[in-house]
């Protein structure tokens, strides 16, 4: 394109020279009418990027890793010129992420439309956005371009993997009574009837009791008699371990998991996240990520949402995870199950975790081999690790990198004396 007004600039001078020297009027009307050629492509080239409204709709704000991003594009000329040809730049972050599309020749009023989908393949929070616009002229003299700022955000989620059977919760809790507790939410556990009441949902209502007594009478349930289960999450830095990988190339599998262990432990509590609220079992999470993030036992959906928030944006810490066992465990009793998941090697939170067994807390952990993630020698292996905890009564699933989670976490195990 340079090079083009170059051959015009050179024509144009040797034009007026040629006009200068000879005098003739021909030289004069050639550089007039190569001077104009010039301004009106100039003109037109600026024109080309205005009149222009494009629109975007993004499906859903918030996805997950292996899920599509659905993202709607219409581009509508709606000047008196025609568009002989635009392009659209589009400057996302989301990785693998490619919108950006040559728009074909728009004629006055006409408009252009397309899809973009894209499987997510990693977590975060991504921007959408800027955009910018580019055209020129019809002898490609000149290209002029408009920014366009607006921007929006989308949520990606951590990968789940299902999760068909894992090690139970434990069923007592303290005393071995069940809890006596009327509970809103529908359970296992039915306490009775009573009568109807404004706002109760129809599938509560108890039909057999309504017909006999002529009038309409709905079950109370129970808290479930299963304590509570905790996730504790190890992101602490200094124990990850990571191999060398690269996402600019895009990756093969819907579902791609970096070599990390933090991300491998981000997945896995995902997870287990995911099956237990899928079984209606109260969940308390935490997380120092690096900030301290605790949420308190409870069920549904909402919960999952919440969970999988944080582990979205969560980042590695500076907090070992023997001081994190030891900070949240302090309050966890007798038929209380506790979920922790870490790579690291190190004997303080074994020992913790050694503790809360003692107390009677049923401890599960979830441990990476650090060899499979590219660790360097000298640090105990993830058979010596799995060894000192099961001798304390902890029930231990190993992972190796590469291995299918999904397998690995539906292996049901029982403590080991």
């Amino acid at each position: 394109m340079q090079n083009r007004r170059n051959v015009i600039y050179s024509l144009l001078i040797l034009c007026l020279l040629g006009g200068f020297f000879t005098g003739r009027a021909f030289f004069f009307n050639l550089s007039y009418l190569l001077g104009i050629l010039l301004t009106l492509s100039l003109l037109w080239s600026w024109a080309s990027v205005s009149a222009i409204q494009i629109n975007r709709q993004t499906r859903a704000r918030r996805t997950q890793v292996g899920k599509t991003l659905d993202e709607f594009f219409g581009v509508r000329n709606s000047g008196l010129l025609p568009k002989l040809w635009l392009e659209v730049r589009d400057h996302s972050d989301l990785p693998g992420h490619h919108p950006s599309s040559v728009v074909p020749t728009l004629m006055p009023r006409q408009s252009f439309q397309w899809t973009t989908r894209t499987t997510c393949i990693v977590r975060g929070e991504f921007t959408l956005g800027p955009m910018t616009l580019i055209s020129g002229d019809p002898f490609g003299f000149f290209q002029s371009s408009r920014y366009i700022g607006a921007t929006s955000r989308v949520l990606v989620y951590p990968a789940a993997v299902p999760i068909y059977d894992f090690a139970p919760p434990s069923g007592v809790l303290s005393g071995g009574d069940a809890r006596r507790q009327r509970t809103h939410q529908v359970t296992t556990n039915a306490a009775g009837i009573r009568e109807y009441a404004p706002g109760d949902s129809f599938n509560r209502i108890h039909w057999k009791s309504t017909a006999r007594k002529d009038k309409l009478l709905v079950k109370e349930f129970e808290l479930d008699p299963i304590a509570d289960t905790w996730i504790l999450l190890d992101l602490y830095g200094g124990a990850a371990f990571a191999r060398p990988y690269s996402i600019e190339g895009g990756v093969t599998s819907d579902l791609f998991i970096p070599p990390t262990t933090t991300e491998y432990a981000i997945v896995t509590a995902t997870s287990l996240a995911t099956y237990f609220i899928s079984k209606e079992k109260t969940l308390g999470f935490g997380v120092y990520s690096p900030a301290r993030q605790v949420m308190q036992p409870d069920r549904g959906y909402r919960q999952l949402v919440r969970i999988m928030e944080v582990l979205a944006l969560a980042r590695e810490g500076s907090i070992p995870f023997g001081q994190i066992v030891a900070t949240e465990g302090h309050h966890m009793g007798r038929g209380i199950t506790a979920i922790l998941i870490s790579p690291d090697p190190s004997e303080a939170w074994i020992n913790e975790a050694h503790a809360m067994a003692r107390r009677g807390v049923r401890v599960i952990a979830v441990i990476f081999d650090p060899a499979s993630f590219g660790a360097p020698s000298g640090i105990p292996t993830a058979e010596q690790t799995r060894a000192r905890l099961e001798s304390g009564g902890v029930i231990t699933y190993t992972v190796q990198q590469g291995d299918n989670l999904s397998a690995v976490l539906s292996q049901r195990r029982e403590t080991v004396r």
